[in-house]
């Protein structure tokens, strides 16, 4: 992901609540926390995709959180999330 700069995006382990269940949208992220700050509330998810990666799949969202427009993966592998900015 690139911004409208060309700058490679900044990608960071986060940890995330997620509403999990199994309705049409199984997985719901809630907000995130990056290291050592506070928790940042996702507004809106706007998209959602599976991207298969060997034997495991990461879990794609497009998300807004207030201003900011990010997205966050879900490793199913590492069971890990990874917050993309920029």
């Amino acid at each position: 992901m690139k911004n409208i700069n060309n700058q490679a995006a900044k990608s960071e382990k986060v940890e995330v609540m997620a509403l999990f269940n199994y309705s049409r949208i199984p997985c719901q992220p809630l907000y995130y926390r990056k290291a050592g700050e506070g928790e940042v509330e996702i507004t809106e998810t706007i998209g959602a995709r599976i991207k298969f990666v060997g034997n495991s799949a990461k879990h794609i969202f497009q998300c807004v959180a207030g201003k900011l427009s990010c997205q966050l993966e879900f490793d199913t592998a590492s069971l890990a999330w990874t917050l993309i900015e920029g």
